[in-house]
């Protein structure tokens, strides 16, 4: 099995070199609409749409949100199906108090979640 740090540098590069049109449109297919868009700090999730499309960049923060979710969704993605992926972001996690890390990162939490994450995968 492949260590944490291992997968958490490839979900890292993956993310950094992925262009953000590129990273909504992903997370809208795996996600949801509406779910980015919370995460992302928006409320209109049409904003979702426009930037997987490439109409529209999403601002900073939001752009940081969405590359946070993504890289998450990566990490997680190396041991688990996008179902558990999926249910790991909306379900209340004990590493975050338990609240979620999609609200989590709404708040702007992100090296929480993704802290979180690797110790989901270690098994902490």
């Amino acid at each position: 099995m492949q260590r944490v740090s291992a997968r958490s540098e490839e979900a890292h590069r993956r993310t950094v070199e992925s262009e953000i049109g590129d990273i909504a449109r992903f997370l809208q297919e795996t996600l949801g609409r509406k779910l980015v868009a919370y995460m992302a700090g928006v409320k209109d999730s049409k904003l979702v749409g426009k930037w997987a499309r490439g109409e529209v960049r999403p601002r900073a923060e939001a752009e940081r949100r969405l590359r946070t979710a993504f890289q998450v969704f990566q990490l997680l993605l190396s041991a688990d199906s996008a179902h558990v992926v999926r249910a790991w972001f909306v379900g209340l996690n004990p590493q975050l108090d338990d609240q979620s890390p999609a609200n989590t990162l709404r708040e702007g939490r992100l090296r929480e979640v993704l802290v979180a994450a690797k110790a989901y995968l270690s098994g902490a």
